[in-house]
């Protein structure tokens, strides 16, 4: 009797009077959440520094994990960069993996970033891992799609699955050269991306595959290379560029990157996100400003496509690897330029 009492009480609270009589009210239509834009950033040094013990601070001096830093100044993305077989314990999939995992369990979300090489990978530098080099092409097809499943597979048995990934970094002329690089044959770079596309969509097909290329401004180049991959057949879903602007034109670039962006989003119909940035870490302000701004324009592109902005390598300072374009001061201290990504 308790129970039909409840479930009585439970259908009177959701009934409406509409003329007189008692109808059921319909239910509120559900709100769809909007995809959050990520504010994110590339910490793939971060293994190897805390190997080292380099150490970090907050904004109040106090020694804090790295990763914390970061989301407490409103991050809430992670960048880790894949190497096939490199020379150094860091960048392979087994530090991947653990990387990414602790990031996962910190709120992040992810992106895996492929450069099909035992080293760095980027417009100046293609090279083949060693094991792939004896390979033709069709045995490259397949080393890129074997390798992407691996490492993708292998995140998703440890409970994490990337919101995106990258099939190359910085290919401003392909990748896996030559018989990757683009001004050669199109075709076989489209059919390289297509090969890693599909082992992505294999391990889960929501994961957003990302074509990266360098120069955001420079719209003649990412004409030239996606005209290219849409006439040869290419599968992707995204448009990731880089920018590394200095102080004196960071403006004009950030025009021609928001142009750039909402050319391509109206030339192919596809999203975009910066996939990297970085400025010179001894101006925080200019710094500050600049990512203020980058941010805002990409937030604007048309029809909503433009789905964040990834910091690379904020954590780095000092002499760690040379780099200058870090978002911490040389002692190890946050500085003010991630300060905006908390808007």
């Amino acid at each position: 009797m308790k129970k039909i009492m409840k479930r009585l009480t439970a259908l009177a609270l959701s009934l409406t009077m509409v003329g007189g009589l008692s109808v059921a009210a319909a239910p509120a239509p559900k709100a769809e959440a909007a995809t959050a834009f990520a504010k994110g950033a590339d910490v793939s040094w971060l293994s190897e520094m805390e190997f080292y013990n380099w150490a970090f601070y907050n904004d109040a001096g106090n020694k804090q994990d790295a990763l914390q830093i970061l989301k407490d100044h409103g991050i809430n993305s992670i960048r880790l960069r894949v190497w096939v077989n490199p020379s150094i314990n860091f960048s392979n999939k087994a530090d991947v993996v653990k990387q990414a995992v602790r990031a996962k369990n910190m709120g992040f979300r992810i992106m895996i970033d492929f450069h099909y090489s035992d080293v760095w990978a980027d417009p100046a530098h293609q090279t083949k891992p060693s094991a792939w080099k004896s390979k033709d092409f069709n045995g490259l097809k397949q080393a890129v799609y074997d390798h992407t499943y691996d490492v993708l597979n292998t995140l998703k048995a440890q409970g994490v699955t990337p919101e995106w990934v990258q099939v190359g970094n910085e290919t401003n002329d392909g990748m896996l050269w030559e018989d990757g690089r683009a001004s050669k044959s199109m075709s076989n770079f489209a059919q390289l991306i297509n090969s890693g596309y599909d082992a992505v969509k294999k391990v889960n097909a929501d994961t957003k595959v990302i074509v990266h290329l360098s120069n955001g401004y420079d719209n003649s180049l990412f004409r030239w290379m996606f005209d290219g991959l849409k006439a040869n057949g290419a599968k992707y879903d995204v448009i990731g560029m880089s920018l590394y602007p200095d102080k004196s034109n960071w403006q004009t670039l950030n025009q021609q990157t928001l142009n750039n962006m909402n050319d391509m989003v109206s030339r192919y119909g596809k999203e975009v996100m910066i996939s990297e940035v970085g400025m010179d870490a001894s101006d925080p302000a200019t710094s500050k400003a600049f990512l203020s701004d980058i941010i805002a324009k990409t937030r604007a592109v048309s029809g909503g496509k433009g789905l964040g902005v990834f910091y690379w390598e904020p954590e780095q300072y000092g002499t760690w690897y040379a780099y200058t374009k870090g978002a911490f001061d040389s002692k190890g201290k946050v500085t003010i330029a991630l300060d905006a990504f908390l808007n």
